[in-house]
């Protein structure tokens, strides 16, 4: 039976994003806050995702082997380092969180069967990578909070209790949103970044946050006055504001997910509308 086991380490580290053959006036446009001389730090948390058939102890790897194999080959070198001296790759391409995680896989690829390396800078910004060539996830997590009412416009009050029971009430009810937008893209052989990260987070706050923040979704956000703003609803219409924005920062949106509570959540995976006509996305929606 094939099987995929997650190992967690974590690792503090600081690092600077400054490229020589620029000016300071470049660097500053490009890295921002991030250019300040000696650096700034982070505690940086890893998840290696490994795959397997399950072995006759029940294990795709004895843990404690994969434990040892991360201290030797990473955080022995990473921890309360400065990564931009740590390795040699990071002397061609910055230390990006994307670009860490890429480098990561490198580091463990002929002593672990990977599937994913998850590398979390803070808890509102991680990388995922995969092994394929430059290319790499970055996911963005923030929030907004705003009221709804589930209710379909063509049914009576009873019909729609009978559907969305206590969320068809008139006066509505509230939730505090989490929203976190992954993003696929190359990594730059020399910055390290897959995409402009303040640009990202400006078409984020533009597009979403500041139109939703605090809004009867139904009576403020125009779209929602015929479409029922159920989590997935939602969700889709996130992704349809901010696909193009994203593509035009050189990246592509790749999922949207939005935690409507503790125990429901929704993902919608953005499919390309050249491999899929009839509909641009696909929605998954989770009760825990």
């Amino acid at each position: 039976m094939q099987c995929i086991v997650n190992r967690r380490a974590q690792f503090s580290a600081s690092h600077r994003y400054w490229l020589p053959e620029l000016s300071e006036a470049e660097n500053n446009q490009l890295f921002g806050l991030c250019t300040r001389n000696p650096g700034h730090g982070h505690n940086y948390v890893l998840y290696v995702a490994i795959s397997g058939e399950l072995d006759s102890y029940g294990m795709v790897m004895n843990l404690s082997e994969v434990k040892q194999v991360i201290k030797r080959e990473i955080t022995d070198y990473l921890d309360y380092s400065y990564l931009n001296d740590a390795w040699s790759e990071f002397q061609q391409t910055l230390p990006t969180t994307e670009n860490i995680a890429r480098i990561i896989w490198q580091k463990l690829e002929s002593h672990l069967p990977l599937v994913n390396i998850q590398l979390f800078e803070h808890p509102q910004l991680w990388a995922d990578y995969q092994g394929n060539g430059m290319e790499a996830y970055l996911t963005i997590s923030t929030h907004f909070s705003a009221a709804h009412r589930l209710a379909h416009p063509d049914l009576s009050y009873d019909e729609n209790v009978k559907i969305y029971g206590k969320c068809a009430r008139p006066n509505g009810h509230g939730h505090n949103y989490h929203l976190e937008v992954t993003v696929k893209g190359e990594v730059n052989p020399r910055t390290g970044m897959l995409v402009d990260l303040g640009a990202l987070q400006s078409a984020i706050d533009e597009q979403v946050i500041e139109p939703f923040d605090h809004t009867f979704l139904n009576k403020d956000i125009a779209y929602f006055n015929d479409v029922v703003p159920t989590a997935e609803n939602i969700a889709v219409r996130i992704q349809d504001l901010l696909r193009l924005p994203i593509q035009e920062l050189g990246a592509q949106l790749h999922k949207i997910k939005l935690i409507e509570s503790p125990n429901n959540s929704c993902e919608v995976y953005c499919v390309q509308p050249q491999t899929k006509v009839s509909s641009s996305s696909d929605a998954v929606l989770t009760s825990v």
